[in-house]
């Protein structure tokens, strides 16, 4: 078994501000309770911006990351296209790819990882995203807690609306 965790992080295209809209928040959301209850990884803690995501996740075997993250972003990106066909048409063409294998693309290539090999830099980690809403930058709440896409809630007040998320203090 791998005995470190993740720290993930993908950005759409062209820092685009794709995430705004909750729904497409949803839909990341719901991918990842899916690869929890398929016993593909073990969500430690997330956060959904309005143009990129921050997950410390654990790869469960026979998985490994390469493979989860190219299903996770696949389908997201899937799920968000059959939106904007329907909803948003107009904002299809700002996603168009010229690459061969696809028409569009929502997810920058290479999305950034790195192992985290204890307690403590996962901590780091999962303060930083907690409190990425909080930048100035984005301004998207006063307290950690108070972002609904982010397992800040379940750390700092014991409350969360997200049935995959497991206490990383169980673990390390």
């Amino acid at each position: 078994m791998q005995n470190y965790l993740y720290f993930f992080k993908a950005t759409i295209l062209n820092w685009q501000k794709l995430l705004k809209q909750d729904k497409y928040k949803q839909i990341i959301c719901d991918s990842l309770s899916y690869l929890v209850k398929k016993n593909r990884v073990v969500v430690f803690g997330f956060v959904i911006m309005p143009n990129h995501i921050h997950i410390v996740w654990h790869i469960n075997e026979p998985d490994i990351l390469e493979t989860v993250q190219r299903d996770f972003l696949k389908y997201t990106a899937q799920q968000i296209k059959f939106d904007l066909v329907k909803n948003h048409l107009n904002v299809l063409p700002y996603f168009k790819s010229n690459a061969k294998d696809r028409n569009y693309q929502f997810w920058e290539r290479r999305p950034y990882y790195s192992k985290l090999f204890n307690r403590e830099v996962v901590e780091e980690k999962l303060n930083y995203i907690h409190n990425n809403p909080m930048n100035k930058k984005w301004n998207l709440c006063n307290a950690p807690e108070l972002y609904p896409f982010s397992s800040a809630s379940f750390y700092l007040t014991n409350n969360c609306t997200f049935d995959f998320i497991t206490d990383y203090r169980e673990c390390i």
